[in-house]
């Protein structure tokens, strides 16, 4: 693939870039320094399905400062587009994304973040999505085509779900939602697998699959 000299992949520092956004030069680094950050892409302004997308994480702002996380938007068009889009989408709707969104012309940062896929578009990034720990460790990654709109259920599932894992060094069951029991890690010694069946606390399956109820935060 000739864009993408390289394709993060989880667990890499999340690549730094200086670029031109709708709240100035930003430097990615110093933006998301001890914060979650999600970064997301979008294909073009002024489309239908961006608009959806971008105006549901613009709704969902004040909960992902709540969850102690940044947004912040990309797109290969210019910063007069990025600039227009924004002012239209809130006098035709009311909602404002104030969150930065790059202005990617030259197709740097999305060359850099694997975003364009040539199969699907030659010159426009798909819709893709990176959680950033405060470490700035890329945590997990999402792609969609270009005509599916994403999940913002899911994407704050999932932020959730990374948080409380980090917070409780546990593992979480399939379809897990914030209040439910998470899992134990598994026994690596005898003497871990005794105490485990005598846990009057978990619910135990078996002794590799156990889970508990946390406390109250």
């Amino acid at each position: 693939m000739e864009n993408n000299v390289h394709m993060p992949r989880i667990g890499d520092q999340a690549p730094d870039f200086e670029a031109n956004t709708t709240h100035g030069v930003l430097r990615f680094s110093e933006y998301i320094k001890d914060h979650w950050t999600i970064l997301f892409s979008h294909p073009a302004d002024f489309t239908p399905v961006c608009t959806t997308e971008l105006s549901a994480f613009a709704e969902n702002g004040k909960w992902f400062a709540g969850h102690d996380t940044k947004l912040i938007g990309l797109s290969i068009d210019s910063i007069h587009s990025h600039v227009a889009w924004v002012n239209n989408v809130k006098e035709k709707t009311g909602v404002y994304m104030d969150f930065p969104i790059i202005a990617d012309i030259d197709m740097k940062v999305a060359k850099l973040y694997g975003m364009l896929h040539e199969n699907a578009h030659s010159t426009e990034a798909v819709r893709a999505v990176f959680f950033i720990d405060p470490k700035g460790i890329i945590r997990l990654i999402m792609y969609y085509p270009l005509n599916v709109g994403r999940n913002m259920d899911e994407i704050k599932r999932v932020l959730e779900a990374m948080q409380t894992v980090d917070a409780n060094k546990c593992a979480l069951p399939v379809n897990w939602r914030k209040g439910e029991k998470v899992i134990v890690p598994p026994p690596k010694t005898l003497k871990e697998l005794e105490a485990r069946v005598k846990d009057t606390s978990l619910e135990m399956v078996d002794f590799y699959l156990a889970k508990k109820e946390l406390e109250p935060a």
